[in-house]
């Protein structure tokens, strides 16, 4: 299977990442917009309206691969603070306290900032720009 899906590694981690990135995005929608839901919103200068804040930018950054590494980083350290602070003093095990979601994104989330956002993105348009630039000057 890796031979095979192994080509395809740079495509695939650009759909996992625009992904990823799109539905946090949505999180921070249905706190700041109540989209999708039921219309209710958090307040903007509130614990919540800051991790909506993130969310919703932070998401489409990562989705579209602006300073992702910088984005996903942040994003992970939102969700590692929500869930020590909303899920496991409810207990620690993260399918029993409903903070699986936290702990996935959590990781995902560091993983991209480790790795950057790959192709697909204006992160890797922006380091091909500066390559062509650099090359030219050394000529």
């Amino acid at each position: 299977m890796e031979r095979f899906l192994g080509n395809y590694s740079p495509h695939l981690f650009a759909v996992l990442r625009i992904v990823a990135g799109l539905m946090f995005a949505m999180h921070g929608t249905q706190k700041l917009f109540g989209w999708p839901g039921d219309g209710n919103t958090v307040d903007l200068v509130s614990m919540m309206g800051l991790a909506g804040i993130i969310e919703f930018v932070g998401g489409l950054m990562i989705a579209f691969g602006i300073f992702a590494s910088w984005a996903a980083f942040i994003a992970s350290g939102q969700m590692a603070v929500a869930f020590f602070m909303a899920h496991a003093p409810q207990g620690w095990n993260p399918l029993e306290n409903e903070g699986e979601k936290a702990v996935l994104y959590c990781f995902l989330f560091l993983y991209i900032a480790a790795h950057g956002a790959g192709i697909w993105s204006f992160d890797a348009a922006r380091k091909k720009g500066s390559r062509h630039e650099a090359v030219a000057h050394h000529r």
